[in-house]
């Protein structure tokens, strides 16, 4: 495990745990490594990833709501090694378009943890029915290669 002291980071919209170098290299397993994070208290999975020679970690809005952190706050953060499978609940929605569609569902099983994440988390924030009857509609279309 490693320990650090920083400040959240603000880069335009966006909040981010900049890693010192150091502690990266410290875990053998190059410049993009999946961790644990612990921030304040609260943790989350994440992976430190290079940008603009910096190495980052994101913080969302939902984990600055969850901690009550904002831009340039102090961080106490502990990072372990993340070596446990990455899986996404799909949501009901899109998992019955799915079995409707084999095509969607096999372009669904080569998407790497993140794709899927990124459409669950556009499903599951729909409040609406429709906005979510659309945003499946959308994620199969894409699978499709259609949008």
């Amino acid at each position: 495990m490693a320990t650090f002291s920083n400040r959240l980071l603000g880069i335009g919209n966006n909040t981010g745990i900049e890693v010192p170098e150091d502690v990266v290299l410290a875990f053998g397993r190059g410049r993009r490594v999946a961790v644990t994070v612990t921030v304040n208290g609260y943790t989350y999975r994440s992976t430190i990833a290079s940008r603009g020679g910096r190495f980052l970690i994101p913080v969302s809005a939902a984990i600055r709501a969850e901690t009550g952190l904002e831009a340039d706050d102090p961080i106490a953060v502990s990072l372990e090694l993340d070596d446990a499978p990455r899986e996404v609940e799909v949501p009901h929605e899109l998992a019955n378009a799915l079995a409707a569609d084999p095509d969607a569902a096999e372009a669904w099983q080569k998407l790497s943890y993140s794709r899927k994440r990124q459409h669950t988390l556009a499903i599951d924030g729909a409040k609406a029915s429709e906005t979510k009857a659309r945003r499946v509609a959308k994620a199969i279309a894409t699978l499709r290669g259609e949008a």
